[in-house]
């Protein structure tokens, strides 16, 4: 957050401390209760401690956490409030019109690295409500829309601590927030508490682990939570010698927090496997405010659940270590189908199905791939083939060009290049993701035996995402990475992550786009074309597929058997319960919150009764 609105947070809260007793208590008394009852299109809820509350914690309270967190709890006020006249926030309103500014907000608001190292905005907007956002118009109201009321900018494992603490004593919603890089707004919500772990920033490599699992005694790497791959993978290619570590595609991705307790995929996945297979330990502040290690030997049942059951869930990981590998000269290339090559739409979507019917044969030989599809547009950008030559790369690649010129099939392939290291690959080839207008978002990936089997049923459903209905002609978009998590085997339940992972090879993401400002209506309806259309032919497709945690819809029915499946999610659940038995950390469509349920149009978690 930039010097003026920290000093716009300042006064925000010096309003809010000014204000009457009566105001800020509302009966008047400070003792606050376990549950807030509460009904809701006739079904009683209790609900988390929120402003205007008799719960919610007097000024006083709010002091004394600043004061143990150093200083470092702020109100949150979004940054594009600058190009607003005033910021209509929860606890009150404050001048905010900057016209400078407004235009570097502006400027930077698609920017990944820019919306990181802010407190609370995400880089994917629909679960902010898109209630404040840049604009011409400074009359424009600016509301917080989704996003939590304080923010602790938390440096120190005692900052965590007196978060967790505090937010379980007042029942107030807690959230965890990393980067911001979040397509399912487990980042945000509405009047909580928010703990940024963005600050922590620690990298320290190891010639050679002690402990852990089963003895491993290789290179390893420990990263603070706020660490994120690029920057990872500099420091990791500096090292002597050489080593290289799993981490998104995404340059901006956070390592040790939803990525790795989500499973964690990315261009090394075809070779080493998910980032939750190498996983050897973690430094977790857990419910109950303690600071506890989980590795195999100690607390090995939360260390398998934070490997890949879910983030936001069991506890606020500070650190996680994973192995290292050794990194390798790399090859990569790029391929274009597209309207300056072709604006025949049906030769266009058979040079698709001619693609996509190569992805089990293009990971059997070791490769990554990462391709978009927009209307008419087939953009494969980049091939990986780790450890290998650009000379085999381009034999592999060979089956692919020979089947689309025979074909017919216009293409454009670049040359295939050799790279001196993978991460002289990732700088060229990977791109970072941009923010933009609010779109809904889900995903399936798809098994290898749908593959060999439908795969024309596949580029069907790929087509009904693009074109989900006659009012949403080419309104679609799709992110595909071709990756196989089985082709280098691991341990059976060596991490908690769905087994169809290891005989699926394409991960494909599917959105949909909204107004900015999209009604409750307008958004019910898209929700149910994302479900009930894309979301229902890419399954009825490819039966044999899943769900990725972080990277689908959350509101699909049956998540719990999408996301981890039978023999996985009854063990997630309980070791919730264990670690989490009162339910102080939240995040939509995880284990063990079936019983809670956020109402009144996004806003208030609450517990059903």
């Amino acid at each position: 957050m930039n010097q003026r609105m920290h000093l716009l947070s300042s006064l925000l809260m010096g309003v809010y401390l000014l204000l009457p007793l009566h105001t800020v208590l509302g009966h008047g008394h400070d003792h606050p209760v376990p549950l807030v009852p509460r009904t809701w299109e006739g079904k009683s809820y209790g609900c988390k401690c929120y402003f205007g509350d008799d719960c919610w914690p007097a000024p006083k309270k709010w002091k004394e956490l600043n004061a143990t967190v150093g200083g470092n709890l702020v109100v949150f006020v979004p940054p594009e409030s600058a190009c607003h006249n005033f910021f209509n926030g929860t606890l009150g309103t404050i001048p905010t019109y900057d016209a400078a500014k407004c235009a570097n907000v502006t400027a930077n608001y698609p920017r990944e690295q820019w919306v990181n190292e802010q407190d609370a905005t995400l880089l994917w907007k629909y679960f902010t409500n898109s209630s404040c956002v840049p604009t011409t118009d400074p009359s424009s109201p600016c509301t917080p829309g989704y996003y939590g009321t304080y923010v602790i900018r938390t440096s120190k494992k005692e900052h965590i601590k007196a978060g967790v603490d505090f937010a379980r004593k007042n029942n107030l919603r807690l959230i965890i927030r990393n980067t911001g890089h979040d397509f399912i707004g487990r980042s945000t919500g509405w009047g909580a508490l928010v703990i940024n772990t963005h600050r922590f920033q620690d990298v320290k490599f190891i010639k050679k682990w002690k402990g852990g699992p089963k003895g491993y005694t290789g290179s390893a790497v420990t990263v603070g939570a706020g660490a994120q791959g690029r920057a990872l993978l500099r420091q990791a290619v500096a090292q002597n010698p050489p080593v290289t570590v799993i981490t998104g595609e995404c340059p901006t991705v956070g390592i040790a927090g939803g990525f790795v307790q989500g499973g964690g995929h990315g261009p090394l996945t075809t070779i080493f496997g998910l980032a939750a297979d190498h996983a050897l330990s973690f430094d977790v502040i857990t419910a109950n405010g303690k600071l506890v290690t989980a590795d195999e030997k100690t607390n090995s049942d939360l260390f398998w659940a934070l490997k890949g059951g879910g983030p936001g869930t069991y506890g606020v990981v500070l650190s996680a270590s994973f192995k290292t590998f050794a990194e390798r000269p790399s090859a990569g290339a790029t391929m274009y189908i597209n309207s300056t090559l072709t604006t025949n739409i049906t030769l266009f979507w058979e040079g698709v199905r001619i693609f996509h019917s190569h992805a089990n044969y293009f990971v059997d030989r070791g490769l990554y791939v990462y391709f978009t599809v927009a209307p008419g547009s087939l953009r494969v950008r980049p091939f990986v083939a780790f450890n290998q030559t650009s000379v085999q790369l381009e034999e592999i690649l060979e089956p692919l060009k020979a089947d689309l010129t025979a074909a017919g099939i216009p293409f454009y392939s670049g040359p295939t290049l050799q790279y001196a290291s993978f991460f002289d690959l990732y700088l060229d080839l990977f791109e970072d993701e941009s923010g933009g207008p609010p779109m809904l978002t889900s995903g399936w990936m798809f098994g290898r035996e749908d593959i060999d089997n439908n795969n024309d049923g596949i580029i069907e459903a790929m087509k009904t995402a693009i074109s989900p209905r006659e009012d949403l002609i080419d309104k679609g978009y799709m992110v595909g990475h071709l990756f196989g998590a089985g082709h280098n085997p691991q341990p059976a339940g060596i991490s908690a992550t769905n087994p169809r992972f290891r005989t699926a090879s394409d991960l494909l993401l599917y959105l949909v786009p909204l107004p900015t400002d999209a009604t409750l209506v307008q958004k019910a309806d898209l929700q149910n074309v994302l479900a009930n259309t894309i979301d229902r032919a890419m399954r009825d497709a490819a039966p044999n597929g899943l769900a990725y945690i972080n990277e689908a819809d959350p509101f699909q029915d049956n998540w719990q058997d999408h996301f981890w499946g039978p023999t996985v999610y009854p063990k997630l659940r309980q070791i919730k319960k264990t670690w989490d038995p009162e339910g102080v950390f939240y995040a939509i469509s995880m284990p063990g919150t079936e019983e809670w349920e956020v109402i009144e149009h996004g806003t208030r978690l609450c517990k059903k009764f």
